[in-house]
């Protein structure tokens, strides 16, 4: 691991030493001990949780060290990462320690055309797995089961300050290798409309064929949300997941609406509420013997340090119709976190 960091970095300080090139540096560090109350008997408090998903132990989420290039009309990016949610969420994939790694180029001098390629960031949902400036110390449901990462070409398009377009062709659903290469690229799209610098709409897309039990078929999926700061104090947020997924049996279906509202009490305190719902009674994304139909509500205070770190504290209850939260119907679960980003 060692080696490749210095393989990888080496090239950057040289070429900073060159003023024609610019060389942008970025790093997160998230600490965290997380509690669960139902004490689970395995490492884990829930298999389909990806982040601060620890119990009873003080750990690193994420480690995140980033260099971006720009040259003239080119750009790059490379960041490399550790932790239990590269640990968790990168389980299946042979290279783990890139959280992005792509090059870019602006196809027009005014930059309105761009394209990337390479392990892109997701273009689905806002919450992003570095959670400095995710209202919610956690991940909703709806976030930890839908993209974090992309491997393959993006197109952007962005006419003017309130209009963006992507377009996408990928690997599949959140996948560096691609183990079927019979399988066709999978595709996405993107609209974001902010009408002004307090609001934003956003919708994404995804179609491709993907595995479900032993039988593989297309994915069609639906990110809408609308992220609102209001004033000062507050800022909300909905969103909403809806997807199908062909089966033998035709196709089944699964859905998430997610509701978010966070007040700044004054520069230092905020505190935010979460109410969610995932309904997945054909277990397409949920992995469970029983239909996944769960609530969840959640409280966090975060007390801002300064501008590059916060402390933040949450209490989190989820709620099921079925023993699927480690063999019960309930699970209520604390976690803290100390969290750096610049």
């Amino acid at each position: 691991m060692r080696k490749l960091v210095v393989l990888l970095l080496l090239p950057l300080f040289v070429w900073s030493q060159n003023d024609s090139i610019k060389i942008e540096w970025g790093g997160f560090l998230d600490t965290y001990y997380s509690y669960d109350l139902d004490a689970p008997k395995g490492e884990q408090k829930l298999p389909f949780l990806y982040n601060y998903n620890r119990h009873n132990e003080f750990a690193v989420n994420l480690a995140l060290l980033k260099a971006k290039v720009t040259y003239d009309n080119f750009y790059a990016s490379v960041a490399l990462q550790a932790g239990t949610y590269v640990e968790d969420n990168y389980a299946n994939e042979s290279v783990k320690y890139l959280n992005e790694a792509y090059v870019g180029i602006y196809l027009d001098a005014n930059k309105k055309h761009s394209v990337e390629m390479g392990i892109l960031p997701s273009y689905i949902g806002l919450e992003s797995a570095t959670t400095f400036n995710n209202l919610t110390l956690t991940r909703s449901i709806l976030a930890d089961n839908s993209p974090y990462f992309m491997t393959g070409l993006w197109y952007h398009y962005n006419p003017n300050a309130r209009w963006s377009f992507g377009a996408l062709v990928t690997n599949g659903w959140q996948r560096i290798h691609k183990a079927d290469r019979s399988v066709e690229p999978a595709f996405g799209t993107q609209i974001t409309y902010k009408p002004n610098t307090r609001h934003t709409f956003n919708w994404s897309s995804y179609s491709g064929k993907e595995d479900y039990a032993t039988y593989t078929g297309m994915r069609w999926f639906e990110n809408l949300y609308w992220d609102a700061q209001w004033n000062s104090k507050w800022h909300t947020v909905v969103g909403y997941d809806i997807g199908w997924q062909q089966t033998p049996n035709g196709y089944k279906s699964w859905w998430a609406p997610l509701f978010i509202a966070q007040y700044s009490w004054n520069t230092h305190w905020q505190t935010a509420l979460r109410g969610e719902y995932y309904h997945d009674k054909s277990n397409v994304m949920i992995d469970q013997p029983l239909p996944f139909k769960t609530w969840g509500t959640s409280v966090n205070t975060d007390y801002i340090v300064n501008k590059y770190c916060k402390f933040r504290i949450e209490a989190r209850y989820l709620s099921a119709t079925e023993n699927v939260l480690n063999g019960q119907t309930n699970s209520l679960f604390l976690t803290s976190s100390l969290v750096m980003g610049f």
